[in-house]
């Protein structure tokens, strides 16, 4: 009998979207793509043909050489800026957070930003590398000038925002799908802000590897990001309980001032029926009233309405004298006639 999973074609099945592994592969791409980067840094720093080749493009100023693109790509290159793309991917990993009930795609992408930040911020501001706008001297690597664009940050957010969507996809087609569509979306920031003139070309390259060093690291991050949303859960839990118990009325509050003690939790202690016992303390009769037989409700005199209701006196007489079926309405004793 078939189980579900293999009436599942192969590439639609799931690959471990919950917590991605560090696997041979990837770590053979990330050593890879951290000797890139180290070779164009290496590369800059002596100016050699890195920096040539930055020069020859610069000189070539493709914005002049096809200037009816030039509105277009001042809109797209918004694709690389850090706040519109991390606004739009945080709506949308939201929208996935509360569907799946879990926290883990908004904690990959404060991750992934966070180690963006540090690891090219760091960067900018150590090389201090000039744009090509504020160059100068032709020829020079206008490294160490005051200056914050190597790496290219377009580039590497690009890079690292919509990675993301790829790196939390549930299947292996939707993830090769992803990938090639982020993969996209960074290679045309990335020579947009060349076409601009704001990045030299190894800029943009080594924006490209530190965009990909922050994707392939990602999988060491996973335990932390577990416990991390664990304690977030335990925290949530604890303020809605205190929510709950300052919701309740003064006095249903009393029981929750303290735990409660073994005594709450016993069964109440019934009274035995016997000597010794409240029920055989009273006297047996009561001493101020005679005792009686009970007499059945059946053997009792009926009561009924008719006739007087005071016992009979021999001397007493009656005021009037009964009224008789020829007796008239008017005083006792007249007889119609």
């Amino acid at each position: 009998m078939r189980t579900n999973d293999e009436l599942v074609p192969a590439e639609e099945r799931p690959t471990d979207p919950v917590r991605p592994r560090m696997t041979r592969t990837r770590l053979g791409i990330f050593v890879a793509t951290f000797v890139v980067y180290v070779a164009i840094v290496v590369g800059v720093l002596t100016t050699s043909w890195p920096v040539r080749f930055d020069w020859q493009v610069m000189l070539f100023r493709p914005y002049k050489q096809w200037p009816e693109i030039h509105t277009f790509l001042d809109y797209y290159v918004v694709l690389g800026q850090r706040g519109p793309t991390a606004v739009a991917v945080a709506a949308w990993l939201g929208w996935r957070t509360y569907k799946q009930k879990t926290l883990r795609p908004l904690l990959v992408l404060g991750t992934s930003l966070l180690l963006l930040n540090v690891t090219v911020g760091a960067a900018k501001i150590g090389m201090g590398r000039l744009g090509p706008h504020y160059a100068t001297a032709i020829g020079s690597n206008e490294m160490f000038a005051g200056g914050d664009i190597f790496p290219s940050g377009h580039t590497a957010n690009a890079v690292v925002t919509w990675g993301v969507l790829a790196y939390l996809a549930t299947t292996a087609r939707a993830r090769r799908i992803a990938s090639v569509i982020a993969a996209l979306l960074a290679l045309g920031v990335g020579m947009t802000t060349v076409y601009l003139g704001t990045h030299w070309m190894s800029d943009v390259t080594l924006g490209w590897t530190a965009g990909l060093l922050v994707l392939l690291v990602l999988p060491w991050f996973e335990p932390h990001m577990a416990r991390a949303e664990t304690w977030l859960l335990a925290l949530w839990d604890r303020v809605r309980e205190r929510r709950a118990a300052a919701a309740l009325p003064a006095g249903a509050r009393v029981g929750l001032a303290g735990p409660r003690t073994p005594v709450d939790d016993q069964l109440p202690v019934r009274e035995p029926v016997g000597a010794g016992s409240r029920a055989t303390a009273r006297p047996a009769e009561r001493p101020h009233l005679p005792a009686r037989p009970h007499t059945a409700r059946s053997e009792r005199t009926p009561v009924t309405p008719t006739g007087s209701r005071r016992p009979p006196h021999a001397d007493r007489t009656p005021r009037t004298a009964p009224l008789g079926p020829a007796a008239g309405r008017g005083r006792p004793g007249t007889a119609g006639g």
